[in-house]
């Protein structure tokens, strides 16, 4: 009936008690929260963007050279191919 959805199709999910709210920008508002009698329940499912590899901002540098050398290869490869294909004409006159 389920057609193998049960099974998540080899995905591996992490464990949700690994992401602590600990030395986040999230402690700070769940200390305000409780001030006021309140309890953020889903502060730990956004932890995770505060710690390991999605805790490095992003700099302009990154966005900018993502994928620079792949581009500039292409890049490359194009105008080879059109100067191969396509040589352009030699005039006397412009």
């Amino acid at each position: 009936m389920g057609h193998g959805h049960e099974q998540g199709h080899g995905l591996s999910m992490p464990d949700y008690k690994q992401w602590r709210v600990e030395g986040t920008p999230l402690e700070f508002t769940q200390e305000r929260l409780a001030r006021r009698g309140l309890k953020d329940a889903w502060a730990r499912n956004e932890a995770w963007r505060y710690m390991g590899g999605f805790a490095k901002p992003t700099t302009f540098k990154d966005v900018f050279f993502r994928g620079f050398k792949w581009g500039f290869a292409a890049f490359v490869v194009a105008l080879g191919v059109e100067y191969a294909l396509f040589p352009p004409k030699k005039n006397g006159d412009h």
